[in-house]
């Protein structure tokens, strides 16, 4: 019975090491990666944690991917660590370098010292451009499209192109109500052999027959 391919498997390209099913070669908890999501790397595939940037296991922020999504090389995500205080006169880290320097961090919460935005959430089926970049927090709907080299700095609505510094919305890839129909049909969360049995209707433009198969879930 066919199933897709190993969602376990690091390498499911068997004779191009530089594509990778990404949550296999996560090392950081803070991490978190969606079945069969990939990244391509035009050097190595290995490079995806060291464009993960300003990630400090103390302040508790994750990067979070979904499933299916499509990454480019070069793509890149400042987490909050990144952030500096704006309100002081000096936005200089000065804590960071010890020495007394701490004392202006005295008693305080560095979780809330700096302005934290939250994670940075990647939906589903998410196709990323090469050299994009995303700022701490955002949020990515599902099948949204991010244009090669855009700075994400806002969420990004569900199956929306974006594109530009900073990335702007350049269209919607359907209309309110295909949208509405898509997001109940949650496909990335079908099991495998449904999604292989019905894989040519996923790569089609028939809702109709796929809400079918949605119907076929009920006990």
């Amino acid at each position: 019975m066919l199933q897709g391919p190993d969602p376990h498997k690091i390498h499911p390209l068997e004779h191009y090491p530089n594509l990778v099913f990404l949550k296999n070669i996560i090392t950081r908890p803070n991490i978190i990666v969606g079945d069969y999501t990939y990244y391509d790397d035009t050097v190595d595939a290995y490079n995806f944690e060291k464009n993960v940037l300003y990630h400090f296991e103390f302040l508790g922020d994750k990067l979070i991917i979904g499933k299916f999504c499509a990454i480019a090389s070069g793509a890149k995500f400042i987490m909050n660590g990144g952030n500096h205080e704006l309100a002081p006169v000096s936005t200089f880290p000065f804590a960071i370098f010890g020495h007394g320097w701490e004392a202006v961090h005295e008693g305080a919460d560095l979780t809330t010292k700096y302005p934290h935005k939250g994670d940075t959430v990647i939906g589903n089926d998410v196709w990323i451009g090469h050299d994009a970049m995303f700022m701490p927090g955002v949020k990515v709907g599902n099948g949204a499209i991010i244009a090669t080299r855009s700075v994400v700095t806002h969420d990004v609505p569900d199956y929306a192109i974006v594109g530009g510094n900073p990335a702007k919305v350049i269209r919607m890839r359907y209309d309110e109500d295909t949208i509405s129909r898509l997001l109940k049909l949650r496909w990335w969360d079908w099991d495998a052999e449904t999604i292989t049995r019905n894989v040519k209707l996923i790569n089609s433009n028939d809702l109709d027959a796929l809400e079918q198969v949605v119907k076929t879930f009920a006990p």
